[in-house]
């Protein structure tokens, strides 16, 4: 699965944003997301299960509990994606704001 297909549900990606800022357990961040997204446990288990299927958690028992982990590498791998739309945009955006400036001095040249 394409990394933009898991974050393009907005629980996975708070998911993500959560466990970005630390290793949590599945219980905390399953509150947080139940509350938040008006959704029960089992269902935020399913995208548990998603993230780590598709390699963007890992997992460790820690006694009872489930402790989750960001993986650095599915990070890395997203940066590196954006950057390749970023080239894009900025490509277009430099060349959209090239007509704009020459629209505008068109514009200006036939009001004298």
């Amino acid at each position: 699965m394409h990394a933009f297909d898991v974050l393009g549900d907005p629980v996975r990606r708070r998911l993500v944003e959560l466990l970005a800022a630390d290793d949590a357990p599945a219980g905390a961040v399953s509150r947080v997301v139940e509350q938040e997204f008006g959704i029960s446990q089992p269902a935020v288990a399913k995208h548990l299960r998603v993230l780590r299927e598709a390699g963007f958690v890992a997992v460790r028992p820690e006694g009872p509990r489930r402790i989750y982990r960001l993986e650095p590498a599915v990070v890395e791998q997203l940066e590196e994606q954006v950057a390749r739309y970023r080239a894009l945009w900025s490509q277009r955006l430099d060349a959209l704001e090239t007509e704009i400036t020459r629209g505008k001095r068109e514009r200006k040249e036939a009001e004298q």
